[in-house]
């Protein structure tokens, strides 16, 4: 990107020279002040403008202040300097890469139908700033009525929570073995 003289950048949606060192504003959200995007406006209605074409679940503008003429020169010389040692580095040919480190050779994944792999992570038990609620996890109308066609008997109302320890007891385990495995969706398989 290059300046004219008295400018450093164009206003985003009126196209009006924003000068260096001078006053401009920014829109807040961050797919909008990505290095290829960087929006900048010349007043906030121009940012306001902007909105009609990206709307934000929730965005302002920052006020900002432009670099200084020498300040654009030298980030400019900077990002030319990054890009040509970039493009060098693509064009080398693979044969002229610097050889491989010398150490041990990294572990393979065992082989063969019976093989398994090693757990990809293993994960932390999160942190816990509440107590976990020991709410009846059973719907007894369920239960009753599942007792009641197996067997034709009544259910008390006391059975359910200790359905619900047994049940939360059988979703620790559960949690533990997928998180073992290095997962965060507990699965059917981490019951059995």
């Amino acid at each position: 990107m290059t300046a004219d003289a008295d400018r450093w950048r164009r206003c985003s949606s009126c196209k009006a020279p924003i000068a260096f060192d001078a006053t401009y504003w920014a829109c807040n959200v961050s797919t909008c002040n990505r290095g290829r995007t960087a929006l900048a406006f010349c007043s906030v209605s121009c940012w306001d403008a902007h909105l009609a074409l990206v709307p934000h679940r929730e965005s302002w503008a920052v006020e900002r202040r432009a670099p200084s003429r020498a300040q654009w020169e030298r980030e400019q010389t900077a990002e030319r300097g990054a890009s040509a040692a970039g493009a060098v580095a693509r064009s080398a040919p693979a044969a002229q890469a610097a050889p491989p480190a010398q150490g041990p050779p990294a572990p393979q994944a065992p082989a063969g139908p019976d093989a398994q792999a090693a757990p990809r992570r293993i994960l932390p038990p999160p942190a816990r700033p509440d107590p976990v609620p020991q709410d009846v996890l059973i719907v007894t109308s369920k239960l009753k009525a599942y007792v009641r066609a197996r067997s034709g008997m009544n259910t008390s109302d006391r059975c359910v929570e200790p359905l619900s320890d047994a049940v939360r007891r059988l979703t620790d385990r559960a949690i533990e073995k997928a998180r073992a495995e290095g997962r965060k969706t507990v699965l059917a398989r981490d019951f059995e």
